[in-house]
This record gives structure tokens, C-alpha cells and sequence, in this order.
């Protein structure tokens, strides 16, 4: 059998220079690439060496009219680990967001949070 590796996810946000911003300062990730991208749009590529987020705003951005986790095909959450959880937490809500649905699991604990664009971001920390 092969082994397989994700490598990149990529979804449509209102500001592509914004929020990867935010995701470099919260996750201390690094602009891999960034440059025009579908019909006039921008995209950037978010994340580490071996994995990262390709961030897309379109030319003309229309708005989201709701989360359906319901909707076949829909985003639920992105989920991220970090070694320390606090310093992740205190970095999301510095930029004023509300972290919520804090939990302790085997073998982790998390919490989540919702950007600006609606996208749902659950931090999890197996330390």
C-alpha cells in the first residue's frame, strides 16, 4: 500500500492577506507562496514545509449566508495542532477571538474558535 500525506487545503476567505496573517502569527506558520490565482482572484499558501493552507479571495467576494455543517460537502472545522495550548489560546483572543468548547480528551485537550470568515478552528495540543 502507499503511504499517503495531506498536503494542502484550500478555501475562499474575504481577505487572503488577513487572515494569513493571522495564521502566521497564531500558528507561527510561513507565507509558502502567494501570487494571482482564478479568474483575477488572490491566493496564498499558508503553513509549514510539508502541509498548508491555500487561502483564495476572488475578485468578487460574496457572502456566506450561514454555516451548514449539515450540507454535504461543507467545511466543519480545521483542526491544528500546537505544542502550548495557552500561548496559542492567549495569541487568538489578543486578535479577538472568542475561544469556546474547551475540552480535556484522550489523549489531548483543544478549543475552537471562529475567524471572520466563519471557518470554524479547533486547536488541539496532545502535550
Amino acid at each position: 500500500m502507499t503511504q499517503s500525506t495531506l498536503e494542502h487545503v484550500n478555501f475562499t476567505v474575504n481577505d487572503a492577506t488577513a487572515t494569513a496573517k493571522w495564521l502566521c502569527d497564531v500558528f507561527g506558520w510561513k507565507i509558502r507562496w502567494q501570487g494571482p490565482a482564478l479568474n483575477g482572484g488572490l491566493s496564498i499558501h499558508v503553513g509549514t514545509d510539508d502541509a498548508y493552507l491555500a487561502i483564495y479571495t476572488p475578485k468578487e467576494v460574496r457572502a456566506r449566508d450561514g454555516i451548514h455543517k449539515d450540507r454535504v460537502g461543507s467545511l466543519n472545522h480545521v483542526g491544528v495542532t500546537v505544542d502550548d495550548l495557552d500561548a496559542a489560546e492567549a495569541k487568538v483572543k489578543a486578535l479577538g477571538y472568542v475561544p469556546y468548547n474547551h475540552a480535556d480528551y484522550e489523549p489531548g485537550h483543544r478549543f475552537y474558535f471562529d475567524d471572520e470568515n466563519g471557518i470554524e478552528f479547533e486547536v488541539v495540543s496532545y502535550r
